[in-house]
């Protein structure tokens, strides 16, 4: 049997890795992003292409648990370290695709109000297309929708490009990190969190075994993740640069507190109506993607620990908790939102509660790297030091960053 060409075998294979990191850049990551370049300029810039090789390091750990061990990334930490500590890892997961939700939902309605939409229906409309997406079609369904949502958060690097940002004060900008500054810390932990997220380590995870693949996918598998984790880091960079030349440079001062707020203060820049249209783009991608993501993932994160069928390749009657999680998580988050919440505040707030997350979040996933997956695909060595290494300075940094920052 003649070999399938790689190419051929990409386009299968790709979608976990891009579509959790479109994902990652969601509502509250967008939202960071555009207060980092619009309070501190280009101060954060550095950061974002830091995390970046960071994030694809991370999520490649998941891709090589999954593959090798067929088993999500709660079920494996009950496997080999206890119930009691995979429900402590569940924990943490609830409590950030919670915190998530929230912030996904918030934006939906924000963007519906930019337009003279009620909250009630752009909302409503949501919960109604994301159920129907998920129960009337398996995983490759899902992940396809997915990703064409997702691609419009395209839309910020585009418009970064014609905001005309000046080189030199990147360069100035990403040389003076004020670390001594609590306001500046607290923004550089909620950055932290908004791009290593639990939820993200999760889903990938269980996206690849849902998927079918096996470890002879490995190499598109980890080109999938490696795309993705460019993507997502060049769509913060060019919201934080694209607030930076215009909030940053010409009204620093402007309110930030709603989806309606950040709009507006770009219209100046980009046009009443163009300014509109590219951030609801922007942000409906964003959001959209998110939703899908976070509300499988703590469906399945959930059933890995419970024992519950969790596949999307189960029709609604055959698994009925692992679709009800999802439609209850849908309608939850809606709900909290529909009753009123400033979104700024909760996507930053959020964002600096993952970064404090990343301790337990991370460990779990270096001990497993180093425990569960067979001995070929074993950390070990050098690597496993520098991995080891990359996962206390990230760890680190989080906690620290939103320590000092709160206090």
């Amino acid at each position: 049997m003649r070999p399938v060409p790689l190419w051929k075998l990409a386009l299968v294979m790709f979608g976990p890795g891009l579509v959790v990191m479109l994902a990652d850049t969601d509502a509250g990551s967008t939202i960071v992003a555009a207060q980092s370049g619009a309070q501190w300029g280009y101060r954060l810039l550095l950061l974002q292409l830091v995390l970046m090789p960071i994030l694809y390091v991370v999520q490649e750990l998941t891709v090589r648990l999954g593959l090798t061990t067929h088993k999500g990334h709660g079920e494996l930490i009950a496997e080999h370290f206890g119930k009691g500590w995979a429900w402590l890892s569940v924990s943490t997961l609830l409590v950030s695709c919670v915190g998530a939700m929230l912030t996904e939902f918030s934006g939906i309605a924000g963007v519906g109000l930019l337009f003279g939409i009620s909250p009630w229906v752009s909302l409503s409309l949501t919960v109604i297309f994301l159920v129907v997406v998920a129960t009337t079609g398996g995983y490759r369904r899902v992940e396809l929708v997915a990703m064409l949502i997702g691609l419009f958060e395209l839309a910020f690097v585009a418009v970064a490009f014609v905001s005309h940002p000046s080189g030199t004060a990147m360069l100035q900008g990403m040389a003076h990190m004020p670390l001594g500054d609590r306001q500046y810390l607290f923004l550089l932990a909620s950055n932290v969190g908004a791009v290593i997220m639990p939820w993200m380590i999760f889903y990938q995870q269980s996206a690849v075994v849902d998927k079918g693949l096996d470890i002879s996918h490995i190499k598109p598998a980890r080109w999938d993740t490696a795309i993705g984790a460019f993507v997502t880091q060049a769509i913060m960079a060019a919201i934080l640069i694209l607030a930076a030349t215009t909030i940053g440079a010409k009204n620093p001062n402007a309110p930030l507190d709603t989806v309606q707020q950040i709009a507006g203060a770009l219209t100046p820049f980009l046009g009443s109506f163009w300014g509109k249209v590219i951030f609801a783009l922007g942000m409906l991608g964003a959001a959209g993607v998110a939703t899908i993501v976070v509300s499988l993932t703590a469906a399945w994160g959930l059933g890995e620990v419970t024992g519950y069928k969790h596949s999307l390749e189960h029709r609604p009657l055959e698994a009925p908790w692992f679709y009800g999680i999802y439609v209850v998580s849908l309608l939850v988050g809606a709900g909290i939102v529909l009753s009123g919440i400033n979104l700024v505040k909760l996507a930053v707030s959020v964002n600096v509660m993952n970064a404090l997350l990343l301790p337990i979040v991370l460990g779990f996933l270096y001990m497993l790297a180093r425990k569960a997956l067979p001995e070929p695909w074993r950390l070990k060595g050098w690597y496993a030091w520098l991995v080891g290494l990359i996962v206390l300075f990230t760890a680190g940094l989080g906690v620290y960053a939103g320590i000092m920052g709160i206090l």
